[in-house]
């Protein structure tokens, strides 16, 4: 399913089935034959233009589960067959500044799957070996798929939102807010309620209040309401600059708002006030593979529960419309046979 010129996304467009010959491996890559690929809020915007296109025309998805059908020279015989999961890092330098610190994610020559290469809404695609990862036999192919990017973008964005393993003895002063309940935020409170942190949840959908309340939240309300407790930390999942103010109101003195986004609407003006006393506000870009490598270890252990809904690959469309319409209930992922 090709994305050929961005347009707004309807029920038939603006993908397009196209078929050719299936690329080969170049050296210290892959050929991936997949059988399942998550849909993404960013695919939804890469298709409607408000993420600029990086390439056209383009295979969206990030999300991609398969198995390893071919390789090119230099990767080792053994990986023939392995299931494995390409997420949103294709590749990166390795050399540069950013590289050599551990922050492959901010690397300036950084290419991405579905945005600078080919991705998995499609039967076959090629990754670099060293970003095909091996999946845990624990989740079938369609309940991995959604772990390789709301799940592994969500285990970033906790990290830099200060978050992480509470000791037995300041569990009751760990209390996280999440703006925004879609497919990430469900991962993420999985595993913030794992590492002993108490969770809120902040959203319109009442479905979602719901859904939130069933994974073990404290509390779950709309924007309009008060949260009972100020936060340690909060992390913002919707693409509009007003929410991430509001999280601010409601984190304490000391912490922490991580905006897991790639495309905000506007930043507000706002009141000096709302970020004193050493409030931190902070984006979440991307993620690097030693990312991907710690959450599908980490996955397993809690276990993360995925809900999805299933479409046939010729039904990208389809599924890119409920998701711009909030008619997901879980994460969207594609079928591919």
């Amino acid at each position: 399913m090709v994305l050929e010129e961005p347009a707004p996304v309807t029920p038939t467009g603006p993908l397009r089935p196209r078929s050719g010959p299936a690329a080969t491996p170049l050296p210290g890559e892959v050929l991936v034959e997949v059988s399942a690929c998550a849909v993404c809020r960013t695919d939804l915007q890469l298709c409607e233009g408000d993420l600029p296109a990086h390439r056209l025309p383009i295979v969206p998805g990030h999300q991609v589960v398969g198995r390893v059908v071919a390789m090119g020279d230099g990767v080792d015989a053994s990986r023939l067959g392995q299931r494995v999961g390409v997420a949103w890092l294709a590749d990166s330098c390795g050399r540069c500044r950013f590289c050599r610190r551990g922050l492959e994610n901010l690397c300036e020559v950084a290419t991405f799957t579905g945005w600078d290469r080919d991705g998995g809404y499609a039967h076959l695609l090629t990754a670099a070996a060293h970003s095909a990862h091996p999946l845990p036999e624990d989740f079938d192919d369609l309940s991995a798929a959604p772990l390789l990017c709301g799940g592994v973008i969500g285990y970033r964005s906790l990290r830099l939102a200060g978050v992480g393993p509470a000791s037995e003895d300041d569990r009751d002063d760990h209390r996280l807010g999440l703006f925004g309940f879609g497919s990430s935020a469900t991962v993420v409170a999985q595993v913030a309620a794992h590492w002993g942190w108490e969770v809120y949840a902040v959203t319109r959908s009442a479905a979602e209040q719901q859904r939130a309340l069933g994974l073990g939240a404290a509390w779950a309300g709309s924007y309009d309401d008060t949260p009972p407790v100020p936060f340690e930390a909060a992390i913002t999942f919707a693409p509009v600059g007003w929410v991430v103010i509001r999280a601010l109101e409601a984190v304490d003195r000391g912490g922490t708002v991580a905006i897991n986004a790639i495309h905000l609407d506007r930043m507000p003006e706002f009141d000096y006030g709302k970020l004193w006393h050493e409030r931190v506000l902070r984006s979440v870009a991307n993620v690097t593979r030693s990312d991907v490598r710690e959450f599908l270890e980490l996955a397993p252990l809690i276990p993360v529960r995925t809900d999805i809904e299933v479409h046939p690959l010729e039904q990208a469309n389809e599924a890119l419309t409920r998701v711009s319409l909030g008619r997901v209930a879980g994460t969207a992922v594609l079928e591919v046979r």
